[in-house]
């Protein structure tokens, strides 16, 4: 039987735990009973804890007598993660066995949501593309700035590393191991019996443009959002940018990419891509129109730009997240 461990903390998520299982639990309804997964919960120490939601969990194991490797290793996430929660260091040294017995064996480790913060912490993000919350993947970044962190991923797979983005994605997450493991149809079989998206494939961005707005509404760079999302369907050049906020074309670039951690070109697009998710999810309008409508131009430049960002189509976008 394949294993999978997942890692838990006092004031861990409880979701980002109970999503999972019930993925793993849920697959073995409709696989071979001699590939069904063996779940454990790990912690630092035996007996119960308690959820950041004020729910008991009871781990099977603690990380010091669990020597065994596991297929596959989680580690949930938790809101003081990102406070500079100092993980347990028997969690740190469980941790660096399962990473080094995954590069050798081929087998599979990672994250949910902020539990990137805890592999970070344990030395294994060095040069690895990973996700985590928005919320905090700038901190996640900034914190452990040898990692890639791409902002806009459901989930990611780097080699041996898999992380997810916020909370539930932990689902998604998961799925896309079912599907590798027993192929799409299991996993399509277990999202239709959690009534969930059948595997999001890591491409919907998890955030809009405006939730990484200035906390001063009224300074020269959310000025410049604003105009960019009022006037999403024009061109528009740093110059043309920098005098919305009144400044330097030099100057505006440099006061937009502190105080938003993306240059105004990186803006932009991703204005522009979120404005089109909003279009293709309530809308039947043609892939040419919205193109056009939210300043891509032509059907072409927007599906190269949906395809480089989130990593789907515009077409296979609608497929999966059209709400009519």
């Amino acid at each position: 039987m394949p294993t999978v461990a997942i890692a838990i903390f006092p004031g861990v998520q409880a979701l980002d735990v109970a999503g999972p299982l019930d993925v793993f639990a849920e697959a073995n309804r409709f696989i071979d009973s001699t590939d069904r997964y063996e779940i454990a919960l790990l912690s630092a120490e035996p007996g119960p804890l308690r959820a950041a939601n004020g729910m008991t969990l009871t781990a099977d194991a603690t990380f010091d007598d669990t020597q065994t490797p596991f297929d596959l290793a989680l580690v949930a996430g938790g809101p003081s993660l990102p406070e500079g929660a100092a993980p347990e260091p028997s969690l740190l040294t469980w941790l660096g066995r399962v990473a080094g017995h995954a590069d050798a064996q081929g087998c599979r480790y990672g994250s949910i949501c902020t539990g990137a913060f805890v592999l970070g912490h344990a030395g294994l993000l060095e040069a690895r593309h990973v996700t985590t919350h928005w919320q905090h993947a700038t901190q996640l970044a900034t914190q452990f700035p040898n990692a890639r962190v791409d902002l806009d991923r459901i989930y990611l797979r780097d080699g041996p590393l898999v992380t997810s983005a916020g909370v539930t994605a932990g689902i998604d997450l998961s799925l896309a191991l079912v599907a590798e493991d027993h192929g799409p149809h299991t996993a399509l079989a277990v999202a239709k019996r959690l009534v969930v998206f059948a595997q999001r494939q890591g491409g919907q961005s998890q955030f809009s443009p405006y939730l990484t707005a200035p906390a001063d509404d009224t300074s020269p760079v959310a000025k410049v959002q604003a105009h960019v999302m009022q006037h999403i369907r024009e061109s528009f050049t740093v110059k043309q940018l920098a005098d919305v906020a009144g400044m330097s074309a030099r100057n505006f670039a440099r006061v937009f990419v502190q105080e938003t951690g993306v240059t105004p070109h990186e803006f932009v697009e991703r204005a522009r891509v979120d404005a089109a998710r909003q279009l293709l999810e309530s809308s039947a309008a043609a892939l040419k129109a919205i193109a056009y409508d939210c300043g891509f131009g032509t059907a072409d430049r927007m599906r190269i730009v949906f395809t480089k960002r989130i990593g789907v189509t515009p077409m296979q976008y609608r497929e999966r997240f059209h709400s009519a």
